[in-house]
């Protein structure tokens, strides 16, 4: 099945959100991340030992504000984008997710991949996402490596402060691993 040109310059469009969104975590630049996502966006991260289930851009912002703040570091890419218009504004968008999260006040490194599954709407002439779920397909956290130099540090430098930041622990399910 071929696409029309419209659907092309959508796809892109489309694909810059999802880059956006990446960036805007690893970044901590939420003025970024808010646009992205409707006002009633659903959430939902499965991990090895965790799910994050929410509902909100007001909870998304709070919540990737103080998951990704000044004492870790991150790294997200998507890559390999699947990506089927349901609709004439709406799509299903498929990533690959990579990523490294190093947490030096739990002195933990993840790193790890997982599909990302995407509701995207467009609302007002701008693709948004409605609904964001990922499911690890591995998930590795080792103990950060005795005389590791980690000489930057975005996040250190522009992400909340511990007196900045806010409970999030009713959005985290902790699952024990059998």
């Amino acid at each position: 099945m071929g696409y029309t040109l419209q659907q092309l310059s959508d796809i892109e469009e489309i694909k810059l959100v999802k880059h956006r969104y990446f960036r805007g975590i690893d970044t901590a630049e939420m003025a970024l991340l808010d646009p992205l996502f409707t006002e009633d966006v659903e959430v939902e991260y499965i991990g090895g030992d965790y799910r994050v289930a929410l509902k909100g851009r007001a909870n998304m912002i709070v919540f990737l504000a103080n998951s990704f703040h000044s004492g870790c570091q991150a790294m997200h890419h998507g890559h390999m984008p699947e990506i089927t218009f349901t609709g004439p504004d709406n799509a299903e968008a498929i990533w690959q997710l990579e990523d490294i999260f190093i947490n030096h006040e739990k002195q933990e490194h993840t790193y790890g991949s997982a599909i990302y599954r995407d509701d995207m709407v467009r609302e007002n002439g701008a693709w948004k996402i409605a609904r964001t779920v990922y499911d690890r397909v591995m998930e590795v956290v080792q103990p950060l490596t005795p005389g590791a130099r980690y000489t930057v540090s975005r996040l250190a430098e522009v992400g909340l402060k511990p007196d900045d930041r806010r409970d999030i622990s009713h959005l985290i399910t902790w699952e024990t691993i059998e």
